[in-house]
């Protein structure tokens, strides 16, 4: 994580705000700073979105694969996550100073949405044990400014909800030969459900206090973080926990760690809700905006 240097008097003012919950942007501590979203902005891609969170901006690409399903899932799909940090996101990515921040943010999105529960694999199954499609998620940090596990998640939930697969129209299997005849009509395609994907909520300990979506100032005073990945179920209005991280040279107690828990969970359920609201909103936009007039018509 990219550090910010601070000064003691610094600290202090930022934990002693924390207590009183007023934080120095203005924020109590279960709010989160504005975000944009834009959807759609890469064109040879599946699907993709930008999303920038304060001063933390990431571009997220996702491509479609045929490939083989795994023995032992021979009737799901795959998905795997790349996380590249850009070396002009901080003076600390310059070579290979991301590395360990992108394999971290890449295994806990990995793990995050191994759960069943949060995404339905089988959904991108075309054949049992032969055919199936891959999902390759390329996430590029632009620049670090603080909640990089949260803006990543929802960037990739966005582009996910944006993603596009083709439709396969006909499956042959002639003498173990099997052929695929996907639609050449882009409109013609499948979308993938994106309601329980799950989104990484960041709560980082201040003091006695845990706040979400803290700045990179806020996370250069935390004892400790947690990482708590959150899925909601649309039916039942509920989010429920997909993977736990904690990081830090501090603990948490365990009356403490179940109100920290309760705290990201209850922040995943809200951004479930206006991400996918945003989402779907823009989504109307873009399609009115398409529209044809005058003699084009």
């Amino acid at each position: 994580m990219a550090h910010v240097p601070l000064s003691v008097a610094e600290k202090t003012f930022i934990v002693h705000g924390v207590q009183e919950d007023f934080r120095t942007d203005g924020r109590t501590r279960r709010d989160y700073r504005p975000m944009e979203i834009e959807s759609g902005i890469v064109s040879h891609t599946s699907g993709s979105a930008r999303i920038r969170l304060a001063n933390s901006d990431i571009l997220v690409g996702v491509k479609t694969e045929i490939d083989t399903p795994f023995a032992d899932h021979h009737d799901e799909g795959k998905i795997e996550f790349f996380v590249d940090c850009s070396a002009n996101a901080t003076p600390e990515f310059e070579g290979k100073g991301g590395g360990d921040l992108a394999l971290e943010i890449a295994n806990a999105l990995q793990k995050a949405y191994a759960s069943p529960h949060a995404f339905d694999l089988k959904s991108l199954c075309i054949l049992e044990h032969h055919q199936c499609w891959k999902l390759y998620v390329d996430i590029l940090i632009l620049e670090c400014g603080g909640n990089l596990f949260d803006t990543v998640s929802l960037a990739v939930k966005a582009a996910l909800f944006n993603t596009k697969i083709p439709k396969v129209s006909a499956v042959q299997v002639d003498g173990g030969n099997i052929e695929l005849e996907l639609s050449d009509d882009i409109h013609d395609c499948n979308r993938l459900s994106v309601a329980r994907m799950p989104l990484l909520v960041t709560l980082c300990k201040i003091g006695d206090h845990s706040v979400v979506d803290p700045s990179a100032e806020e996370e250069e005073c935390a004892s400790a973080k947690l990482v708590v990945g959150v899925s909601y179920a649309e039916s039942s209005d509920e989010g429920f926990v997909t993977m736990l991280r904690t990081s830090g040279p501090g603990s948490f107690l365990h009356s403490t760690l179940k109100e920290t828990i309760k705290l990201g969970v209850m922040a995943g359920e809200c951004l479930n809700v206006e991400l996918l609201k945003v989402l779907k909103h823009e989504e109307q936009l873009t399609k009115s905006s398409k529209e044809v007039f005058g003699f084009l018509k």
